[in-house]
């Protein structure tokens, strides 16, 4: 396999396990500041450990529940997070998605429950389903935001997405919706959103958003931090957009509000 269908495969493994365990009793495994995770966390990391250790035994790996495998300097190194939305999860709720990216490289998210895969080469964009890829074409046309409000808030007070949610510009524009997991990236990648906000550090190497950012560009997104700078280059958090208008919207109400 080559890296686009080991992290497709490796995603796919995972979601097979959270869809499986989906409904059960699990007890949560405390992780501090109110996060947990829970048995379908881990089992579902390892399922997708053990296709990346046979496709690709020399590569390291970051795993939300795992940590650091293989050696810090390696050049390959694989972020994964087995279980993104793990409170939605523990509720019942079925808004989860399982991210798989190499650093820098090839990446995809799985959705458990609809069977969808969204998969990106670095370079082309597509979403495969039911074993049938089509390319993923981002656009504004739905107004849909998502917004992250979870804690911690490390932007404010120049930055607070209830700001941007209550900005005049943004209620006349767009429509809010608020889903803290990784299946909202993907859907700018995809057109199902207009765009993503998130505050936050240099979110290029997190486990949670690699992937989806890595879709967002491939598909043609604009994506950059909420500063404006590149994600990765010293970008902040993440404003990833279906179109640059929209982006550029989102930059002037986020940027005004700041002031």
């Amino acid at each position: 396999m080559n890296d686009t269908e080991v992290a497709a495969a490796g995603a796919g493994a995972g979601a097979d396990v959270v869809r499986a365990m989906y409904g059960r009793q699990l007890t949560r495994i405390d992780k501090g500041a109110g996060d947990f995770a829970t048995a379908a966390d881990v089992a579902a990391e390892e399922a997708i450990l053990d296709v990346i250790r046979t496709a690709r035994p020399d590569d390291a790996v970051l795993g939300e529940e795992g940590g650091q495998q293989g050696s810090a300097d390696a050049a390959r190194r694989w972020l994964v997070d087995p279980l993104c939305g793990t409170l939605n999860y523990a509720a019942g709720n079925m808004l989860v998605g399982v991210n798989v990216a190499l650093r820098d490289g090839p990446a995809a998210v799985a959705d458990p429950f609809s069977g969808e895969v969204f998969i990106t080469d670095g370079e082309s964009a597509r979403l495969r389903h039911e074993g049938v890829d089509a390319p993923l074409v981002p656009t504004s046309a739905t107004r849909l935001v998502d917004v992250n409000l979870d804690p911690p808030f490390p932007g404010a007070p120049g930055f607070r997405g209830v700001d941007l949610l209550a900005h005049p510009e943004f209620v006349a524009r767009f429509r809010p919706r608020v889903v803290s997991t990784s299946l909202a990236v993907a859907w700018v990648a995809a057109g199902r959103r207009a765009a993503y906000v998130t505050d936050g550090g240099d979110l290029s190497g997190s486990v949670h958003f690699a992937a989806g950012i890595a879709l967002c560009r491939a598909a043609g997104c604009v994506v950059t931090g909420i500063d404006g700078a590149p994600v990765g280059q010293g970008g902040r958090g993440l404003v990833a957009a279906a179109d640059a208008e929209t982006h550029d919207l989102l930059m002037s109400m986020i940027h005004g509000r700041g002031q």
